[in-house]
């Protein structure tokens, strides 16, 4: 087993670029029952341990709504984890992976997501299931999982493109 912050044989890791703020803020805290990153689930379960998400002030009144949804997206920062591996090793089997085409918390921008069931809102607390970070992680966002989402603001034309001649070549894979 690799310990935290290791780098396995193959992996690749960069200086990278002095941050730039982005305005990012933390609009709360996630309580789990991980206090390691080698202990945390690897993906998030929806039969997994209740987790809390405390929404700060105030954001709280945002919260207005979200009792209807059976499913959430949480986007939140993994704050311990490393920033500069472009090429990851994550099997230790010497096979290497782009940071791009893995769901690694090692990221440039370690920004989390996870679909998770609402189980109930308690004021500023959401009480969740299927979340895969540490214990005290700062939340970024929530919204509505999209697959459960419709939309409340009238149409608009994008809303109606198929994948017609006018679709861009460089969004076609190949």
């Amino acid at each position: 087993m690799v310990r935290e912050n290791e780098i396995r044989e193959n992996e690749v890791a960069i200086e990278p670029p002095v941050p730039a703020d982005a305005g990012l803020v933390f609009i709360g805290r996630i309580s789990t029952p991980w206090t390691s990153r080698m202990e945390t689930p690897r993906q998030g379960r929806h039969d997994g341990p209740l987790c809390r998400i405390e929404i700060f002030e105030p954001w709280v009144p945002a919260l207005k709504g979200v009792e209807s949804f059976e499913r959430l997206e949480i986007l939140y920062w993994l704050d311990r984890s490393r920033r500069d591996l472009v090429l990851q090793s994550p099997g230790s089997n010497g096979k290497v992976h782009g940071t791009f085409s893995l769901r690694s918390p090692v990221r440039p921008n370690p920004i989390g997501t996870s679909v998770v069931t609402l189980e109930a809102v308690e004021g500023a607390v959401l009480l969740v299931r299927g979340l895969d970070c540490l214990d005290g992680t700062p939340l970024l966002d929530l919204k509505p999982d999209r697959s459960l989402f419709k939309p409340i603001a009238p149409p608009q034309p994008g809303d109606f493109q198929t994948g017609d001649d006018r679709t861009a070549h460089y969004c076609q894979k190949a």
